[in-house]
């Protein structure tokens, strides 16, 4: 046996194996000098490891590029098709499920409305086996080609004891009426895949950071605005979940002491003033019977034709979110703060200079001159994409392990 706290051989080869899957993931294409040269291992180490890893099929080669005198140099890649991940939305409309290779190349998508359900638990549970089931029937991807199931969800989420493989996850979400779901056991029930699930706000900072706006940062706040409105706060290039998780419940904060009544139950909270439904709500002109979105782009085309109720409406949001922005900047200190989520990418375009001015007017100047405040790049449909780099992450952390569970 081991002592405790010393690294065996099987661990130097896993951490090996990490290290060039994730600069391969990140950086590549790149030729087996570049790895030595920006990974720290040995000449001998990168052939080795590279090797195992083609032999594995996890990496391919892909071309070459021209060396200073020599021969051309290969360049090598992780190899897109070896394996597949799926990710699922639990929105606050629909549920959507998505197949993506290992580059998330969304290969298959189903579309679930909750129409008269709402957020039923067993009928949510429903649509996300049946979203798996129909996109792996439409790819023809075998469950054994597949690293695992990412979810994103709105809420709280307890993991549990990771030995479990999923069936301790448990999610808390006043907004939909979830208490202490048990999520994992209900999922485990109709799949075998590997389950991870976390708040839909993180997956969607972890998507941001890896593949969009927050790329390069290392300090950053990733805000989501839907129907409601989270945050994913990243320290340090890791995610700050706090001690129970629920860390970046930023939609629940306060502007108005006694204000507007919340779905979370409390009064006064930013959902109940910036929120997708709570904008709709407030503004109280949408065409009957429209849906959320259909509401909200009828509030910006309203405020296009420059309609006072909406242009008054739409100003007023912007100084919220630009103070409540403010107060992430006092608190965190983030080199960025990007906006995203359907909503907030549909108005942003509008809102943002107005937001960037408030903010300017309730931070305090000298982190607020560090921070840029910007929109998201992966539209709207990043929570599902975010979702998938949670069995990714693991993938990759272990050394490429097809077999690796949580």
């Amino acid at each position: 046996m081991a002592e405790r706290g010393k690294q065996t051989v099987r661990d130097l080869r896993r951490g090996s194996r990490s290290t060039l899957l994730h600069r391969l993931y990140f950086e590549g294409p790149l030729s087996r000098q570049e790895l030595g040269q920006i990974s720290g291992l040995s000449g001998g180490s990168v052939s080795n490891v590279v090797g195992e890893l083609i032999s594995d099929g996890l990496v391919e080669e892909c071309g070459s590029v021209e060396s200073d005198g020599g021969r051309p140099r290969i360049l090598l890649q992780v190899t897109p098709d070896r394996a597949h991940l799926i990710g699922v939305d639990v929105g606050e409309t629909q549920v959507r499920v998505a197949l993506f290779d290992l580059a998330l190349t969304e290969l298959a998508a189903s579309d679930h409305p909750l129409s008269d359900h709402g957020h039923d638990v067993d009928h949510v549970v429903e649509l996300m086996l049946t979203g798996i089931s129909e996109v792996l029937k439409q790819t023809g991807v075998p469950e054994s080609q597949v690293l695992g199931v990412g979810v994103g969800v709105p809420g709280i989420v307890e993991q549990g004891d990771p030995g479990q493989d999923g069936l301790g996850i448990v999610v808390h979400s006043q907004t939909v009426d979830w208490d202490a779901v048990p999520l994992g056991r209900l999922l485990r029930a109709g799949t075998d895949l590997p389950l991870y699930v976390d708040n839909g706000a993180k997956t969607l900072g972890q998507a941001e950071m890896w593949f969009g706006a927050g790329q390069g940062a290392r300090h950053a706040v990733v805000a989501l605005f839907g129907s409601g409105v989270g945050a994913c706060v990243i320290a340090d290039g890791a995610r700050f979940r706090g001690a129970t998780s629920s860390a970046g419940e930023w939609g629940h904060t306060k502007v108005h002491v006694g204000g507007r009544l919340c779905r979370c139950g409390s009064r006064g909270c930013l959902e109940a003033y910036v929120g997708a439904e709570a904008l709709v709500e407030r503004w109280g002109e949408a065409p009957p019977g429209s849906s959320e979105k259909e509401g909200l782009a009828a509030l910006l085309a309203a405020a296009e034709r420059d309609e006072p109720s909406a242009v008054e409406l739409l100003a007023e949001s912007s100084e919220y979110l630009g103070a409540a922005i403010a107060d992430l900047i006092n608190l965190f200190n983030p080199e960025r703060i990007i906006i995203g989520g359907w909503a907030g990418l549909l108005l942003g375009p509008r809102l943002l200079p107005a937001i960037q001015d408030a903010a300017g007017s309730y931070a305090l100047r000298f982190p607020r001159a560090q921070t840029s405040i910007e929109l998201g790049r992966l539209g709207p449909d990043a929570v599902t994409v975010g979702a998938a780099t949670l069995p990714l992450s693991r993938f990759l952390d272990s050394g490429g392990d097809l077999s690796a569970r949580p």
